[in-house]
């Protein structure tokens, strides 16, 4: 029999951490495997077995409580330059570490995140030939586990030229998937499907699969700094491979050794409230490097930019230019009248003009347009209290924006603008980017040039005091921990495809976009809009308590009110609660849900005691039961209530909205009527303490 020897004793690891092990137990490895290591979760929920076949190609299981959730896959990399790394190898393991620790974000979903984790780095080493070693680390939760590759300092690898990645996650049983495709033109701006796990085809992260024993399983990835974004391509039945975003040459990767790949990541549960609970890819990150980020609040916005996607007004220049000083300052005056913090204004800035989707080379990002009076605007809202929002859209041209970031950032500090709404619209494959050569070349949106880019976006940004929010952008892999001021971002198909888009966004889509989307990382969604007839066949296809209702279910530290300035004037009463709900919180929780169905979300303000509620459905009608044991045993509530009305439907009568109050108590349970596409937001007011 064949054997690996190992760094630590099986018998000194279990002494050292309970529920976990290495062992030399051929019964257990992976198929085909010889000799297996193993490490488990610090609850004993999640273990992990690495291996190699009698070819020397190292593979990896995982399993939930004795259930395979990963069976036997593989591990390596093709590269364009040397050999692969991929068989031939011997496997040595360290003993797992224990770790656990708090810490505290600036903003988010939860104040304090707890990161408990074991620690697992197993070394592969070439046993004849270059003798090249990798080492894979794996952080292992009681809710889902990050495994990277870790390249060490070694003479015969100082570069490392990725051509392909061979990880696999081979999901151990059938089920139903909820994907977006990969290396299509419009980059994330697709509906999920939903399909068998073995009808996927070439996925973006996060792929999200619920088995047909009802385990629910995300994919995606963590750390995502230096190196091209990951798809998965279904390879056979539920098996998917890493499919890395293509790069400036043959290599989709260019590195050099001693480093790092982004952590490869499973969030696993049996709910999909579990899914969203989970803090996996956040913990995954490294602490904030920016230290002290206490200019950027978060707040919520009005601004110029609906009534463009409704061709009201205009981008460009002319007799419908929207960014005008005096439509500036009448949002501004708005703004400060209902206590939003900021007003984005798109269109400012000279470049609008002509051809500049995919181009971008004509914008300026200090110079305005003429009837744009910046030095007024900038004065009148710093009288009023209120920030204006940046915009920075570059055409995909990210070559022409980093020539102008330092005099962008630099005008807006001297303003105390403190955020800034970037974008990239440019086809996938479009973006410009510098090459090596110091010349602008094409470049993929998720390609390793620029996740690059947007890192030194915000590294400048920083220095300036400006918090950033990407659209067309870069996916979320919770960098915001390290970077804080990466504070959101679109992608998925946000409100503006229910302006225009053919189809717009259907019921369901915000009830996928938590399990999917969401998992990744906060969006700016654009939510609140009550005029519901767009250019969109079905108009915006909700009902208004459920616009509402996403203030809570979609987090983001910056939430615009998207609508016309006159609905929320005609519509005082819906419109109290987007002037009253948080956008910063202390405790988040999932009551309920089901991919693609229906959620229901509560959360905390950082600043009070109040929470709020948020439930939103599909085309489906429902009645959801919320019990409040979430509040203070003890205290009584006002419940201000905004719920869909007896007639309301998202085919029909979308504005019909009740808005009515009860006293509650934690002991209580409500039950949530919502309508087809319908939703419910709630309000809870500490009034006193519980009567005897």
């Amino acid at each position: 029999m064949l054997t690996r020897r190992f760094l630590v004793s099986s018998a000194a690891l279990l002494a050292a951490l309970p529920g976990s092990a290495i062992a030399q137990d051929v019964a257990q490895a992976p198929a085909g495997s010889v000799g297996v290591a193993r490490a488990s979760s610090p609850g004993g929920v999640l273990t992990v077995e690495v291996g190699v076949t009698g070819e020397g190609r190292p593979e990896y299981t995982v399993t939930r409580l004795g259930r395979p959730v990963i069976a036997a896959s593989r591990l390596g990399f093709i590269l364009t330059d040397a050999p692969k790394l991929e068989r031939n190898f011997a496997v040595t393991a360290e003993a797992p570490t224990q770790h656990d620790d708090t810490w505290e974000q600036p903003w988010g979903e939860r104040r304090f995140v707890r990161n408990r984790y074991t620690e697992f780095r197993v070394h592969l080493t070439e046993k004849f030939g270059l003798q090249r070693r990798v080492d894979v680390v794996f952080r292992l939760y009681d809710d889902g586990l990050g495994f990277r590759y870790e390249f060490p300092g070694q003479p015969n690898l100082t570069a490392l030229n990725i051509g392909e990645e061979l990880t696999e996650f081979a999901i151990a049983d059938p089920g139903t998937a909820w994907w977006i495709p990969a290396f299509e033109w419009n980059r994330e701006e697709y509906l999920y499907n939903r399909t068998a796990i073995d009808q996927v085809g070439v996925a973006q992260t996060p792929l999200t699969v619920r088995t047909n024993d009802g385990l629910h399983v995300s994919i995606h990835e963590a750390a995502l700094v230096d190196y091209s974004g990951m798809n998965l391509r279904r390879v056979e039945h539920g098996r998917f491979k890493a499919a890395l975003t293509p790069g400036l040459s043959n290599a989709a990767v260019e590195l050099a050794v001693p480093c790092t790949t982004p952590w490869r990541t499973l969030q696993v549960s049996d709910s999909a409230a579990g899914l969203v609970d989970s803090s996996l890819i956040l913990n995954l990150n490294e602490p904030n490097t920016l230290g002290d980020v206490s200019w950027f609040k978060p707040m919520k916005y009005v601004g110029i930019w609906w009534e463009m996607h409704l061709e009201l007004k205009t981008w460009g220049s002319g007799p419908k230019h929207g960014a005008t000083t005096e439509n500036a300052i009448r949002h501004i005056d708005f703004a400060a009248e209902h206590g939003f913090g900021g007003v984005l204004i798109e269109g400012w800035n000279i470049g609008w003009d002509g051809d500049w989707f995919g181009n971008g080379w004509d914008y300026s990002f200090t110079q305005p347009y003429p009837d744009f009076d910046i030095e007024r605007i900038a004065a009148h809202a710093r009288s009023k209290g209120v920030e204006i929002i940046g915009h920075h859209e570059t055409g995909g041209n990210a070559f022409h924006y980093e020539q102008q970031l330092d005099p962008a950032f630099s005008q807006m500090q001297r303003f105390g603008w403190h955020s800034v709404k970037t974008g990239y619209v440019a086809d996938a494959g479009g973006a410009r980017v510098r090459g090596p050569d110091g010349q602008p070349r094409l470049a993929w949106h998720e390609g390793q040039a620029m996740a690059q880019h947007h890192l030194r976006v915000a590294q400048t940004a920083a220095r300036y005091q400006v918090a950033v929010n990407p659209h067309e952008p870069h996916k979320d892999t919770g960098l915001r921990r390290t970077y804080p001021n990466m504070i959101t971002r679109e992608g998925a198909r946000g409100m503006e495809f229910s302006a225009w888009g053919q189809p717009g966004n259907p019921p369901e889509h915000e009830a996928n976009l938590v399990f999917t989307r969401l998992l990744a990382g906060p969006m700016d969604y654009t939510p609140g809009v009550f005029g519901m007839e767009t250019r969109s066949p079905d108009g915006i296809a909700t009902t208004w308590a459920k616009q509402l209702a996403l203030y809570v279910v979609i987090y983001s530290p910056i939430q615009m009110a998207a609508d016309l300035l006159d609905n929320y004037e005609a519509n005082p009463e819906p419109f109290q609660f987007i002037k009253d709900v948080p956008v910063d919180w202390a405790e988040s929780h999932t009551l309920n849900g089901e991919i693609g169905d229906y959620v229901t979300i509560v959360r905390k303000d950082r600043t009070s005691d109040v929470w709020c509620l948020g439930a939103v459905t599909d085309e489906h009608p429902r009645v959801l039961q919320a019990p409040l044991s979430f509040l203070d045993a003890g205290r009584r509530y006002r419940a201000e209530i905004y719920r869909d009305g007896p007639n309301a439907d998202w085919k029909g009568r979308r504005e019909d909205i009740v808005i009515e109050q009860r006293e509650v108590t934690a002991s209580d349970t409500l039950s949530l009527q919502l309508a087809p596409g319908g939703g419910q937001a709630i309000r809870f007011i500490p009034i006193g303490r519980s009567r005897r």
